[in-house]
């Protein structure tokens, strides 16, 4: 829900960007990065400790760029630790503990829902990465600016 302040905040950052012209690709990656690190935090603090792992292996990675003066930045699981996640069972099927963990699992027939460690990260804190991603750019954007003179 925005306050009053929040829009006032958007509306000044709009106006800054105006000014600019395009946006650096400075501001878009320091906002981006600030806006993903409240959730790899919420999703490193949420993801369910069994020996740890999971913890340790929830990260934050750019994805390429795309688009001048955009920066998207992915949470996930580190890919390099696939050998402590990857598991064969007897029967030499192959499980993936991170993905079972998030969305669920079936034993015997038995469905156990997942903890959606990762979902709930994003949701759970949208209002607070959306007001971290508008305030790193507008200090980004200030800064710029006030460079310029």
């Amino acid at each position: 829900m925005a306050r009053r302040g929040d829009i006032e905040g958007l509306r000044q950052l709009e106006r800054d960007m105006r000014r600019l012209g395009q946006v650096p690709q400075k501001v878009a990656n320091k906002a981006a990065r600030s806006g993903a690190a409240i959730a790899r935090k919420a999703a490193k603090s949420n993801a369910p400790v069994d020996t740890g792992q999971l913890k340790k292996g929830v990260i934050m990675k750019a994805e390429r760029k795309v688009k001048p003066g955009k920066k998207v930045y992915g949470i996930m699981i580190d890919p390099k630790m696939n050998d402590v996640f990857v598991k064969l069972s007897k029967t030499n099927k192959r499980s993936y503990y991170p993905a079972s963990q998030e969305y669920g699992w079936t034993t015997n027939g038995h469905y156990t829902p997942g903890y959606r460690y990762l979902r709930h990260a994003i949701e759970n804190n949208a209002d607070k990465i959306e007001s971290e991603v508008i305030k790193a750019a507008g200090k980004e954007i200030d800064k710029i600016l006030s460079e310029r003179g």
